[in-house]
Order: C-alpha cells, then sequence, then structure tokens
C-alpha cells in the first residue's frame, strides 16, 4: 500500500470516527476514490468538519439537526441514526429529533406540490385551495426560526423554486440573518454530498 493510499484510508476512517459510525461497509463509490488516491477525501472530512463543528452562524445543534434533515430526506439510514445520535449529544430532544423527521416529510409533501403549481403556471391549479395539513408549522417545539430554516434547506436540496423563496422570506421575517441562511444550505449541500459518497 502506497503512503497516500494508507493517508487516503485513514482520513477517512477518522471521518467515519468523527461521525460515529462503526461496522461500515465502503461503498463502491468510497472505495474508487480511496483506490484512486483522490484529494476528495481529505476535501470531505475537511467539508463535514466545518459544517457540523466550526459554524459561525448555526450552534452545534442546529448544524446536526439540519444535518439529520438532508439525511432524512435522502433516505439515508446510516448517517440518520449518525446524526440522530450526534444531535442528542449536542442537546437535542426526542421531540425536536422527532420535529425534524415530520418537518423533512411535509417539505417533500410541499415541495412536490407547489414545484407543480410553479411549473404548470395556470389559474385553475394556483386557485385551488391546498388541502395539505400543516399544523406542525404552527408552534414548532424548535421554534419558527429553526423549523423555517429546515423548511428552507430541505426545500433547496429537492430543488423547488416557490419553496425556497417562500421559507427564505419567512425565515428573515422571523429574525434569522442571510448570513445564517446561507451556512444552513451550505451544510445541506455538504451533507447531500456526503451521502453521494456514503450510498
Amino acid at each position: 500500500m502506497s503512503e497516500l493510499l494508507a493517508i487516503q484510508n485513514e482520513t477517512f476512517n477518522n471521518l467515519l470516527n468523527d461521525l460515529q459510525i462503526g461496522d461500515y461497509i465502503p461503498s463502491a463509490n468510497v472505495q474508487a476514490l480511496i483506490q484512486a488516491e483522490s484529494r476528495f477525501i481529505k476535501d470531505l472530512k475537511i467539508n463535514v468538519g466545518n459544517a457540523l463543528n466550526n459554524t459561525q452562524y448555526l450552534n452545534r445543534k442546529e448544524a446536526l439537526l439540519i444535518a439529520l434533515a438532508v439525511a432524512v430526506n435522502e433516505k439515508s439510514t446510516l448517517l440518520q441514526d449518525s446524526f440522530t445520535n450526534l444531535a442528542k449529544e449536542a442537546g437535542a430532544t426526542d421531540a425536536e429529533i422527532a420535529e425534524v423527521i415530520a418537518c423533512t416529510a411535509l417539505m417533500n409533501t410541499n415541495n412536490v406540490f407547489y414545484r407543480f403549481r410553479h411549473f404548470m403556471q395556470k389559474d385553475f391549479y394556483n386557485n385551488q385551495p391546498a388541502g395539505i395539513k400543516m399544523t406542525i408549522m404552527m408552534n414548532p417545539v424548535t421554534g419558527k426560526e429553526f423549523f423555517e430554516l429546515v423548511s428552507l434547506v430541505v426545500s433547496a436540496v429537492n430543488g423547488c423554486e416557490m419553496c425556497v423563496s417562500s421559507h427564505e422570506q419567512s425565515v428573515l421575517q422571523h429574525g434569522s440573518s442571510e448570513s445564517k441562511v446561507f451556512e444552513a444550505v451550505k451544510t445541506g449541500a455538504i451533507i447531500k454530498g456526503l451521502i453521494a459518497v456514503l450510498a
């Protein structure tokens, strides 16, 4: 084994340790990157570490809950378990974990529905009542600002322009900043990239 290959293996294992992931069988994507001695392994570890630990506008619990939302959205049970445990260590309650899961499910519903309306641009569809129950949004345990922030990140991952615009405006109205929005979306993007490698 070359020295660089050994370093890549160590870097990847350190990433798994940081995420408290054990018994992981490397995916074909991971194997391809390590065997090619790709520098991306180091980039990935740095990006994930920065997204979860070195944020300026998100605290660690918030970053981990956003990461959890993306893991749920992308159906990564491996990372869902990891981020659930890490978020609880950072102070997240069972109610907050459950709310992030519910918020992600609701955004999957809304992203499809409102993307359809946006694509069609027909008065008939736009004038019909949505008829989608969303009582979870009324008094979220994570607070309105953070609930809207998670909604924004999931909507960005799912590519719903209407939902992204709406939730970005709502986040700012609830006292957040564009800097926090930017950091949250970047965190979501990095976790989606991590899932692509681990899958």
